[in-house]
């Protein structure tokens, strides 16, 4: 069931949002882009998935969590067929912001049915499920990154960014069709009962914190990597190559972090997780080399999504079931309004003068101060 309902992720960050990056050189040079315009494309984005996480938590309580699953991966999937018909700044960004909105809605809507499915289990099991949903998005990276720069090889720069913006809509399409088995056979989210007061987001301060920050640092990495490994003479397929490492990464770390991720308590996960994802964004600053990116890739990729899945597992352990769902909801909003400022920051410290090496020494700072942020989160047990 995880792993059906991981194509929600797969479509929602790793086609709709990060494969951006893939064709954003392509886009610039095309389209004439700053990199502030281009880093506002990625901020329209992270506008409309904070608006559909904003939205999730009131439609969930109105409309059933798999028909929102539903309808947010369909309105995706046609929101990246629009990218790839229209060269017009105002529109891209209008379309950039609905496939936002859209996928949060169907991220949070599949996430509490993947944490109902743990229900019962213990809680590194809980977070294995959590995190094979979650790598769903690492499954759509190397998708994209296998069919992406192939077809920008073959096409000219006016043309190719067009057909893989449509590519990426052929590949939602499919992940939609792929994930109705596992949807069939979900169990809806725990209602909250009668009188049941809001969920008490007091109680997970520092991680709401620590998970903005995180929101806003590894987007400036995920939005401006490629450009800066071309801009360091990495030839089309390394860079294709790359991606597909730091999505792969990201799958198979899936099982090497659920039993760690069951041992470590309060924000302990969440801060383990993102020194290493610090570490891996630093690296091909320090190191300028075709070696020093790879070990880049294995080491972000193999922890920024287990992030998403530590805090996720966090406040399933530390809430009642019927909690649950609103707080995904209000963390991705949270994670979403870091998301906002992180690309428009970075892009626009890299037009200074100092290249995209400037945005992404940025990125760095902002995660370093999340990763110390976390470490203060104690462990909260749920209440009856």
């Amino acid at each position: 069931m995880a792993v059906g309902l991981a194509m929600g992720p797969a479509v929602a960050l790793g086609l709709a949002r990060f494969a951006y990056a893939l064709l954003l050189p392509a886009m610039r040079a095309d389209l004439h882009w700053s990199f502030a315009t281009a880093g506002a494309m990625n901020t329209a984005n992270a506008l409309g998935y904070l608006s559909g996480a904003l939205l999730a938590g009131p439609l969930t309580r109105r409309a059933s969590a798999r028909s929102l699953f539903v309808a947010g991966l369909a309105v995706t999937a046609g929101a990246l067929f629009v990218c790839g018909i229209t060269g017009e700044l105002g529109v891209l960004l209008v379309v950039r912001a609905v496939a936002g909105a859209a996928g949060a809605i169907s991220f949070v809507a599949g996430g509490g049915l993947v944490a109902q499915a743990g229900a019962g289990r213990s809680h590194a099991r809980a977070a294995l499920l959590l995190g094979v949903y979650v790598a769903g998005g690492g499954a759509g990276i190397v998708a994209s990154g296998l069919a992406v720069p192939a077809l920008l090889a073959h096409t000219s720069a006016a043309a190719g960014w067009r057909w893989g913006w449509l590519l990426l809509a052929a590949l939602a399409a499919l992940a939609l069709i792929a994930s109705l088995p596992a949807l069939r056979a979900t169990r809806p989210p725990a209602p909250a009962p009668a009188g049941a007061s809001r969920w008490p987001a007091r109680s997970l301060a520092p991680t709401l914190v620590a998970y903005g920050l995180f929101g806003a640092g590894y987007i400036a990495y995920m939005t401006f990597i490629v450009a800066f490994l071309k801009a360091e003479g990495t030839t089309s397929d390394q860079v294709g190559l790359f991606w597909v490492v730091l999505g792969a990464s990201s799958v198979v770390a899936v099982f090497a972090w659920g039993p760690v991720l069951g041992r470590l308590r309060g924000g302990r996960g969440p801060a383990v997780c993102l020194a290493i994802v610090t570490a891996g964004a630093v690296l091909p600053l320090l190191a300028r080399s075709t070696t020093a990116a790879f070990v880049s890739a294995v080491l972000f990729g193999g922890s920024f999504l287990t992030v998403v899945t530590a805090v996720t597992a966090l406040a399933r352990a530390s809430l009642p079931a019927h909690h649950w769902t609103p707080a995904i909801a209000s963390l991705t909003a949270v994670f979403a309004l870091g998301q906002c400022a992180g690309p428009l920051l970075a892009g626009a410290l890299s037009d200074t003068g100092h290249g995209t090496a400037a945005g992404m020494l940025l990125s760095v700072g902002i995660l370093a101060a999340g990763t110390l942020i976390a470490l203060l989160q104690a462990q909260r047990e749920p209440a009856p």
